[in-house]
């Protein structure tokens, strides 16, 4: 005999024991094995494939005083985190200082002060707003994991782009947010991490790659900069560039191996070099290392250039 359905509206992600019991699922059918049971009083149906903040939702639906924190909070907000956070699926969740501290399986629990404005509800769950998310992994991470973390706090990307980004939180906003808690724990972090915060890198590795290149002599690459065409039209996207010397930095992940992606590629590469710039496609393990190869990479294409300029050809 087949197992009954689970209602509608309880497929869509996780959701409590209670509020199976009220839709009319009995005990032993939320035992059944098409729903995990992750931690006391927590369900989540395994059919589907329900968003992290659906997954993550009957945390705060325990109670209208829990709150998604730290590791937790930057997966509801999809931040770039390093590969060592990613694999942490333990969940943070977080208590006024004047309540008591969450204790259950796989919950790390806090308790916690939190000023107006920093809890918000996200998709139905109750969460960290974005800025006071970010300062709470300054405990946590190292300067350059938190300059990432940063860089997809404010990453934006403007009208001229083919999808046009506005930013979970400014850097002023993440100013702010250290203003606030000067006691914090790992202030200092936060602090030496904000100034190197910018606008427009899109993953963790193109931040890694602007931070490589910046703490050298070759200077800072401009990130968000355009390429436009004879007609003053948006042409071309780089991930970074060095518009002075018209060079063009695009990191390729892993998708870049898609036959589809390749072929775009392709293009970019071409109508790139059409419009007088040069491409430089940075790897991953260009950026490895105590002397990542990226800095040889770029050197040597910055002085084929020029050579290239003086002859005339």
């Amino acid at each position: 005999m087949g197992l009954s359905p689970l209602p509608r509206d309880l497929l869509g992600g996780s959701f409590t024991s209670s509020h199976a019991a009220a839709a009319g699922v009995s005990r032993r059918r939320q035992r059944k094995p098409d729903v995990a049971i992750p931690s006391r009083g927590i369900r989540v149906p395994l059919q589907g494939d329900a968003t992290t903040p659906a997954n993550l939702r009957a945390y705060t639906a325990l109670d209208d005083k829990s709150t998604l924190t730290h590791h937790s909070g930057a997966r509801i907000w999809e931040f770039g985190l390093p590969g060592w956070m990613q694999e942490d699926w333990r969940i943070h969740v977080a208590r006024d200082r004047d309540g008591s501290q969450p204790r259950r399986r796989n919950v790390i629990g806090h308790r916690m002060t939190f000023k107006p404005g920093e809890v918000v509800m996200h998709h139905g769950v109750r969460v960290t707003s974005p800025a006071r998310t970010w300062l709470d992994l300054a405990g946590l991470l190292s300067v350059d994991e938190l300059i990432a973390a940063g860089d997809s706090v404010v990453v934006a990307h403007g009208p001229d782009f083919p999808k046009p980004r506005t930013p979970l939180a400014t850097i002023d906003d993440l100013r702010r947010m250290i203003a606030a808690h000067p006691g914090m724990r790992g202030m200092k972090t936060a602090r030496l991490a904000l100034s190197e915060i910018r606008v427009g890198a899109d993953s963790p590795q193109e931040t890694r790659m602007r931070l490589v290149l910046a703490r050298t002599k070759l200077g800072e690459p401009v990130l968000n900069h355009v390429i436009r065409n004879g007609w003053g039209q948006p042409a071309v996207w780089p991930d970074a560039a060095y518009p002075q010397y018209r060079l063009a930095l695009q990191y390729d992940g892993a998708h870049h191996s898609d036959p589809v992606q390749a072929a775009r590629d392709r293009k970019r590469k071409e109508t790139t070099e059409r419009l007088g710039w040069t491409e430089l496609r940075i790897f991953k393990d260009d950026l490895d290392g105590e002397k990542p190869f990226v800095l040889e990479k770029v050197r040597a294409t910055l002085q084929g250039r020029l050579r290239r300029q003086a002859s005339g050809t």
